[in-house]
């Protein structure tokens, strides 16, 4: 009896490792229909994206709660435990990536239909959705796979992605100084966006 319960755990944890795991594939879908709508300013893409959103917290809210009636049913031994908290952190971030690509999203319908002003940063964008892409599939093989040196090859691509963060934040200081000369000129000082008014939208 107590086989059969420990076969009967066993098949239910790689049934919801499965579906973690698949949560990734939802993720590259939504950031290739991202990046393809950011590079089109396809607007009615750009909302399928947001609607579609609904399927990854849908698989989010599925493996978590199919993790907590488990371990509700069950003790798991130590190494089983590892996986069952692996997998709870690895569905949050599937959450978040999907959060990420309805941010993204969002930002669509706000730039228009006009070609992008400069087009070769359009082209950083798009090529660093492509290695995003490309992380987000080689971290569900490392996972698949418990291959610890596959996984560790994430770590330079995301010190790169730091770097992409780092030329964020100096653009950001390039907009205030633009701001500072608006307000030379008019005499009243306005910020150009904000996080809850984004540019074009008043």
């Amino acid at each position: 009896m107590a086989t059969e319960t420990r076969l009967a755990f066993r098949e239910e944890l790689d049934g919801l490792e499965k579906q973690a795991l698949g949560g990734l594939d939802l993720v590259v879908t939504a950031l290739g229909r991202t990046m393809e709508a950011l590079s089109q300013q396809d607007v009615e893409l750009a909302s399928m994206v947001i609607a579609d959103d609904d399927r990854i917290d849908g698989r989010y809210l599925e493996v978590h709660q199919g993790i907590l009636s488990l371990l509700a049913r069950q003790a798991p031994v130590a190494t089983d435990l590892r996986l069952v908290a692996a997998l709870l952190d690895v569905i949050k971030h599937v959450e978040r990536m999907g959060d990420q690509c309805v941010n993204i999203a969002k930002t669509i319908p706000l730039t228009g239909h006009e070609p992008p002003v400069v087009p070769a940063l359009l082209e950083t964008l798009l090529e660093m959705g492509r290695h995003v892409s490309a992380m987000v599939e080689q971290s569900k093989k490392a996972f698949s796979a418990r291959n610890v040196e596959l996984a560790q090859d994430l770590e330079w691509a995301m010190m790169m992605l730091g770097v992409g963060r780092a030329l964020e934040r100096m653009g950001d200081n390039t907009v205030d100084i633009g701001e500072q000369t608006a307000f030379i000129v008019t005499g009243l000082f306005r910020e150009f966006t904000d996080a809850s008014h984004p540019a074009g939208v008043p």
